[in-house]
């Protein structure tokens, strides 16, 4: 397949230097590459794509009147990230996610940091994701984020930056693990050659921290899924049936005693551990959310009594708000007296008003985001946007300043991507590593890589349109 006029001058690109040569870590993939029509190529893409399809690889759009279900595109050229790069990464990530865990221990507990004036009161208490009924609690085996996706990018100096911590109930680790199937049976030959590190032992992993905080010799596990309209329900089937446990719903569950059970058709059944990929506020509405029919009336009493554990736990999502982002660093250093392994992009609070000025004077060259939105809603790329649109929001940010946050538009780095108009193009892409935390914290050596399939876009996530790709951590 013949790769001409190439361009990667502009961002970092991770397969070609600025001068257009090969990076060391692509050249076993490069050699492949060279040598396989552009037919082929396509033949491979389209058999990706209807691979997808027979699995069911679906996501669920919300206000998309051209269909529920869609199909998360992937990519079958990989995106390849060294051992030593990885390294970096995997520490960083370790660091980050140890910090996390001791602020949100100290925040529902003691409050020290809050004392302390490093971190502002107000911003955690009057946050919406601060849950008062958390305070006191310590959670089983003092783990509050047991599954972690961090995502970050790399700008154009090579460095990577991270964007944002995903404590809440982080998605996307099913398309990490199918697309690997996929794309090995594209490239057979690259995995032995090329020394690519395995992520299929994935639910193994999952499976046994979560067996971890049950004190009991064989506990009984399952997923609690909000149901089928939720957009990643895809996953939490899919995770279920890799870990052989048990997928319900809240209708399936009742607490008595503040025991959890299951209903089945052998009559109740214990229920000791729940990987919950429901929100915080939706999970039980005797606690929080009184018209919530997704949740379990009296679980949240259950789960204070100890009778059973729940991950990630109840509360974490206030250390993954847009503005708590800004202060990990600070975090990181309060906690381990230690400076950040992994640096966070510069980031402007709205909320103070020498940031707030600096916004709205500058807010065309800026990304600005809503706190506590998420898939690339709530979300303004100011270099991209119209005069109207940076006018309108002006106006949000000074009617509620506290909501948003601003941070310069960074460079994404790029990966070479099949194009239907024919041949390769940069597509922009950031990267979603998943990080374990049990007996230890472990981070899987592979990642989602989201990419943007629009040319030029910024904006990688599913649900505005964006793609995925195999991430290829090596060996060597």
């Amino acid at each position: 397949m013949k790769i001409e006029g190439y361009q990667s001058k502009e961002h970092y690109d991770e397969m070609f230097t600025s001068e257009g040569d090969v990076r060391p870590h692509y050249q076993e993939f490069f050699q492949n590459l060279k040598k396989t029509p552009y037919k082929k190529m396509n033949h491979l893409q389209f058999s990706a794509n209807q691979t997808q399809r027979a699995m069911g690889m679906t996501f669920n759009v919300y206000h998309d009147n051209q269909g529920l279900e869609k199909i998360l595109h992937l990519d079958i050229v990989p995106r390849i990230i060294p051992n030593e790069e990885w390294k970096k990464l995997e520490s960083g990530l370790k660091q980050r996610t140890y910090a996390l865990n001791l602020f949100l221990q100290d925040i529902y507990n003691d409050q020290k940091i809050l004392k302390d004036g490093v971190v502002p009161s107000d911003l955690i208490l009057g946050s919406k994701d601060f849950l008062k009924p958390c305070i006191g609690l310590t959670p089983p085996k003092g783990i509050w984020c047991h599954i972690t996706g961090t995502d970050l990018i790399k700008n154009k100096d090579g460095e990577y930056y991270i964007l944002e911590d995903n404590l809440r109930c982080p998605s996307g680790v099913s398309y990490m693990l199918e697309s690997r199937e996929i794309i090995k049976r594209a490239f057979p030959n690259l995995f032995n050659k090329g020394g690519v590190m395995p992520v299929s032992d994935y639910p193994a992993k999952l499976l046994k921290i979560l067996q971890f905080l049950s004190n009991k010799s064989k506990p009984v596990v399952g997923v609690l899924t909000p149901g089928i309209y939720n957009s990643a329900y895809y996953e939490h089937s899919y995770l279920a049936l890799q870990m052989g446990v048990e997928l319900v719903n809240g209708v399936d569950l009742i607490v008595e005693d503040n025991k959890v059970f299951m209903q089945t058709t052998h009559g109740l059944q214990q229920i000791d551990v729940l990987y919950r990929r429901i929100d915080d506020v939706f999970m039980d509405p005797l606690t929080f959310r009184p018209d919530s029919m997704l949740g379990v009336p009296g679980i949240f009493n259950a789960y204070k009594a100890g009778n059973i554990a729940l991950a990630n736990a109840p509360g974490t999502g206030v250390a993954d708000d847009k503005a708590v982002y800004a202060y990990v660093p600070k975090i990181i250093k309060y906690y381990l007296d230690e400076d950040p392994i992994l640096n966070n992009v510069p980031t402007y609070l709205c909320r103070e008003e020498k940031d707030r000025q600096y916004v709205l004077d500058h807010i065309e060259e800026l990304v600005v985001k809503e706190t506590n939105a998420a898939g690339g809603y709530g979300m303004l790329i100011g270099p991209k946007a119209t005069k109207e649109e940076h006018a309108k929001f002006k106006e949000l940010i000074k009617s509620n300043p506290n909501n948003y946050i601003a941070q310069p538009t960074l460079s994404l780095s790029t990966v070479p991507t099949l194009c239907e108009e024919g041949g390769l193009e940069g597509r922009h892409v950031d990267l979603r590593p998943y990080i374990l935390y049990g007996k230890e914290i472990e981070v899987i050596p592979g990642a989602l890589t989201r990419v943007a399939l629009r040319k030029g876009s910024l904006v990688v996530n599913s649900s505005q349109g964006g793609g995925s790709k195999d991430t290829w951590v090596l060996y060597n």
